[in-house]
């Protein structure tokens, strides 16, 4: 249950935190570009690939400082870093064709699930 609180409160962190930066965009940045949602799936890529490597280096960052920085924050702020990181470990253990399978069936089935869930409204 602990972890779970811990996780929650990143995540709900995160998510006020993808809100305020997209919300700041939009007011100085009005182009139909999703200059926020670019922005914030770079910027959580760069924070969870930083935080990963700090923990990987110094004991400092616990289990329960990773489950809330990594899992909530990161996680809550965009899933985008979290595929990011997988597709990223993937290709640097040599997996390959994971890589591949992966960022391809996340990209294509990612967009067809939209375009369904969309239809299915209708």
């Amino acid at each position: 249950m602990r972890t779970l609180l811990i996780i929650g409160l990143g995540g709900g962190i995160g998510s006020i935190l993808r809100y305020l930066v997209q919300v700041y965009i939009s007011r100085y940045v009005t182009l139909a570009f999703p200059v926020g949602t670019l922005l914030v799936n770079i910027s959580g890529c760069l924070l969870i690939g930083l935080l990963y490597g700090l923990s990987t280096r110094y004991t400092v960052i616990t289990v329960e400082w990773r489950l809330f920085l990594i899992t909530g924050i990161c996680g809550g702020y965009t899933t985008f870093s979290s595929f990011s990181y997988e597709s990223i470990s993937l290709f640097k253990q040599g997996n390959y064709t994971y890589f591949i399978l992966y960022t391809t069936l996340s990209f294509v089935l990612g967009l067809l699930a939209t375009v369904g869930g969309t239809a299915i409204t209708k």
